[in-house]
């Protein structure tokens, strides 16, 4: 009987000061890839057969018989896939965000008792090169426990590559994204662009999957366009492919975040799947996460806008009540998410140069902020999301007037962008949430009713703005 041997090409990748070496099977897809720090390579020789057995690579692969429907990972992949979702079940998730999933706020979050969360999105191929700013990407706070990485690549060897990165830097999960609508990213074919070749993407998961030491998980949107919705298709290829889980996000590429999630798909591509299901879309209370969790048969939501709006969300749906701070705790939480920002890029000119970047953009959405109790809200959203629900600086359900409202009060809820320039400001400079408070006490008194009068004509086009910057 004659044995057919299959052939051997070895290469590397340089990422930072780690080069990956890898080994690709010229008669198959599958990639077997050793991590190490050094400089070049030992040897160039293609491995023997034994060296494959006697020593597994990092990334998992070992001669185990992967199981059926996952035809490229090993019992070991599986095995951790099984982990992540152990960890993940029940979790109200950060979501990757464009510009306001930075290290302090993800730290902010946790400190409120976010479980799971995930970077910022980093385009691979550009990870991999040694992009400082998408290598930002990879760093977790002390108190991020389980720390996914989201990356938007559409060749194997780069996703491969930037897993590895990921796992190096820690990270407990691999995410490729599928979602993000925005053109800098579907006119090269990445994001929601993907959504267009199920069987293609399918291929791309496989190979990725089956080359990194980290569980793959995939962000999806429903599809192209509502004439277009694939959702179905989509999520069996990764799930044949052998994604951990896959996280839909109920809208469409075109759709972008205008319109309400559709969390029917959700619920259908849950049911007829094996692969498990994290549902995203709209979600601002702890109620509305609890009622998606268990009526639409998800392990897990993802929340972005709405821990943008309230970071202390994740406590409120630990502890299943809404916390409802008050303006001075505000100010306070707000001086936190400050000091953890001076922390990480610097109490000084150069410092807040980096955080300035960040911190008045928080202010467009933490200027939303209303409490939403569940005995006046809860039917109300039910029929429409409350995350999309305009709502005004006194909100009358509540019996507010604007007149009771403190001027502190109504700084902190005011859409004027010079007043969240004015409030990063104050805050950057206080010594204390009491010197934060005073100081902005004094802001509000002396010009509230300016930026309130020049705001309101200008909310409809901010807020499409806002949402836009969103990856």
């Amino acid at each position: 009987m004659r044995i057919s041997v299959p052939s051997w090409s070895c290469g590397s990748l340089q990422t930072g000061n780690t080069r990956h070496s890898f080994y690709r099977c010229t008669s198959s897809r599958h990639i077997l890839s050793r991590a190490f720090t050094a400089c070049t390579l030992n040897t160039a020789e293609a491995p023997s057969v034994s060296t494959f057995q006697d020593q597994p690579s990092t990334s998992g692969r070992t001669n185990e018989t992967p199981l059926a429907g996952h035809q490229g990972l090993s019992q070991t992949q599986l095995q951790r896939n099984r982990v992540l979702i152990s960890r993940l079940q029940g979790k109200l998730i950060l979501a990757p965000l464009t510009k306001g999933g930075n290290v302090p706020f993800r730290r902010l979050c946790a400190s409120f008792g976010a479980e799971a969360s995930m970077s910022e999105m980093s385009y691979a191929r550009n990870l991999v090169k040694g992009n400082v700013v998408e290598r930002t990407h990879l760093r977790q706070a002390a108190n991020e426990d389980c720390f996914g990485v989201q990356i938007a690549t559409k060749q194997i060897d780069e996703g491969i590559a930037a897993g590895l990165m990921a796992a190096d830097a820690g990270a407990t999960w691999l995410d490729l994204n599928c979602g993000c609508p925005i053109y800098e990213a579907t006119r090269r074919g990445l994001g929601a662009a993907l959504l267009r070749k199920p069987t293609k993407l399918g291929r791309l998961v496989a190979g990725i999957a089956e080359g990194i030491p980290i569980p793959l998980t995939v962000k999806i949107r429903s599809g192209e366009s509502a004439s277009r919705i694939n959702v179905m298709q989509v999520s069996e290829a990764l799930q044949n492919a052998g994604a951990a889980a896959v996280t839909i996000h109920g809208r469409t590429m075109e759709q972008r975040y205008k319109r309400a999630a559709d969390w029917g798909l959700v619920q259908q591509a849950a049911n007829h799947l094996t692969v498990p299901v994290i549902g995203n879309g709209d979600v601002l209370t702890f109620y509305e996460a609890s009622r998606r969790m268990s009526e639409h048969e998800c392990i897990a939501v993802m929340t972005g806008r709405g821990a943008l709006i309230k970071p202390w969300l994740f406590q409120e749906f630990k502890e299943q009540r809404e916390l409802n701070p008050s303006t001075l705790e505000r100010v306070g939480i707000y001086y936190q998410l400050v000091s953890y920002m001076k922390e990480h890029f610097g109490d000084d000119a150069k410092g807040r140069k980096k955080a300035f970047y960040f911190l008045p953009w928080h202010f467009n959405f933490l200027c939303r902020y209303r409490s939403l109790p569940e005995e006046v809200y809860a039917s109300k959203s039910r029929e429409h999301p409350l995350i999309a629900t305009r709502v005004e600086t006194a909100d009358a359900n509540l019996g507010e007037t604007l007149e009771s409202l403190s001027h502190l009060e109504r700084l902190l809820r005011c859409e004027s962008e010079e007043a969240h320039e004015q409030v990063a400001a104050a805050l950057w400079d206080s010594t204390s949430e009491q010197d934060a408070a005073a100081q902005l006490e004094k802001i509000a008194a002396d010009s509230i009713l300016e930026w309130e009068a020049a705001a309101a004509p200008s909310r409809d086009d901010r807020e499409g703005r806002i949402d836009e910057n969103r990856g």
